[in-house]
């Protein structure tokens, strides 16, 4: 099975998934030293892992030789912690290909299951225990909502194999299937399984299938093409505008996903330089304790000829990933407002509360001060320098700032307040509502 990263191993060490060189920096702590016999035997099964299985074989006899004269040089004499010795012979790898996939694990329980995976022919099928925690995690589906403008919204934290999530990818996508504009947010996902990456994409498009990614093999020296699929459950939306949210900390096949859509012109990406690792793998024991994760093929985009490994995914729009959220939903407010025969104002009224979110409104304590009052059943008061809108005898809602006169209601979207201003003085409020009903209330007092 084609893996960017190994799900089940990131379960058994329970720690979160960012990125491979994150995962398994820190490295689980096992209390028996290292001895000199040891420290040989793991280099020299770690060299032969590379020479036999690295993507790159040149590279892979370079690493090999460096960490094998770093042995002869006495480097690894002095350190007897097995976490420590990880970490520096991870360390002095990356100083010769600095591949993020690429790392030393130290896990002896999954090492010594690798090792009984070995006797027998492969078995891809997860323990009861990890099962229930993907469905905790909802596989990796974080959030699935409609955002004000009938925007879709769909924060996935992992590319989990459709082996087991295909049912609660479909969900989603048919979830978000009525928006007008589709934003996936990657920015917490770490990586994945490439044939979820295809199951996502096959929504995006019609039937007739699109070449969206090729991998090279070195164990087997073969290449594999993947395309959109025939037959999925539920709605495509090959007309959708779709927005990719990206962070330093997206990675693996979260950059696939991103990178494919990009280079295919099929989405806009919107927010940092992704993490760079395009190498695909997996782990392999080389003792009862120690694992390398080895990157055993390569992605190659059908269209660039090659891949994002070591430089990222570089957006289409760059902006600090705090940012990425409120930048696409105005661009694709936006954008949506431009189409012919699009109901402008529909999307104008969600447009102005987003781009106050980019731009904050800074209002003067005295100006705040000058709009409270009475308007007719309405009063607007002032409270630790925040407005307040209060509408008979209902709870007070706080105001924002869209323009100097003009505010939203922090959480109610259907109505905007509109103070008139003549002769420098507030003499009432304008109430403006979503459906282009529109009350004028006089300042009382």
């Amino acid at each position: 099975m084609t893996k960017f990263f190994n799900s089940k191993i990131v379960k058994r060490i329970q720690i979160p998934l960012l990125c491979l060189a994150a995962i398994f920096g820190s490295t689980v702590a096992v209390a028996q030293v290292m001895t000199a016999d040891e420290v040989s035997k793991v280099i020299n099964g770690i060299s032969k892992q590379l020479v036999e299985n690295y993507v790159y074989p040149e590279k892979a006899k370079r690493m090999a030789d460096f960490i094998k004269a770093n042995l002869a040089d006495g480097k690894y004499n002095s350190i007897t912690d097995p976490g420590e010795f990880a970490q520096e012979v991870e360390k002095d790898l990356h100083s010769v290909v600095l591949d993020k996939h690429l790392a030393i694990i130290l896990n002896k329980k999954y090492a010594q299951q690798k090792l009984e995976q070995a006797k027998t022919p492969e078995d891809d099928a997860i323990t009861a225990q990890e099962l229930k925690e993907l469905q905790r995690n909802n596989f990796g589906f974080e959030q699935v909502k409609i955002l004000p403008g009938n925007l879709g919204y769909l924060d996935l934290r992992q590319f989990i194999s459709t082996q087991y999530a295909s049912e609660t990818a479909a969900a989603a996508m048919n979830f978000l299937s009525n928006s007008d504009a589709l934003i996936i947010d990657l920015r917490k996902n770490g990586g994945g399984e490439p044939n979820m990456i295809q199951f996502l994409t096959s929504y995006l498009y019609d039937v007739e299938p699109v070449h969206i990614s090729g991998f090279y093999w070195r164990p087997t020296d073969t290449f594999t093409e993947n395309y959109t699929l025939p037959y999925i459950p539920g709605k495509r939306r090959p007309d959708i505008d779709v927005y990719i949210l990206t962070s330093k900390r997206t990675f693996s096949a979260a950059e696939e996903f991103s990178y494919n859509l990009k280079h295919l012109k099929r989405a806009t990406v919107i927010g940092e330089v992704t993490g760079g690792g395009a190498h695909p793998g997996d782990a392999e024991a080389v003792n009862d304790r120690f694992l390398i994760w080895i990157p055993t093929g390569r992605s190659t985009n059908p269209i660039t000829k090659t891949n994002w490994e070591s430089v990222g995914v570089q957006p289409d729009i760059k902006v600090a990933a705090i940012d990425a959220l409120a930048t696409a939903q105005k661009l694709a407010l936006e954008n949506l407002a431009k189409k012919d025969g699009a109901d402008k104002k529909y999307y104008r009224w969600t447009l102005a509360a987003v781009k106050a979110q980019l731009s904050p409104v800074n209002l003067s304590t005295k100006t705040l001060k000058s709009y409270t009052g009475e308007y007719g059943p309405r009063k607007i008061s002032l409270d630790h320098g925040r407005l307040f809108s209060q509408y008979k005898d209902r709870p007070k809602q706080e105001l924002t700032a869209l323009d100097k006169t003009l505010f939203g209601l922090k959480h109610v979207d259907y109505i905007r307040l509109a103070f008139i201003v003549e002769n420098n003085q507030i003499v009432g409020l304008k109430e403006h509502y979503d459906n282009g009903r529109t009350r004028i209330q006089d300042k009382v007092n």
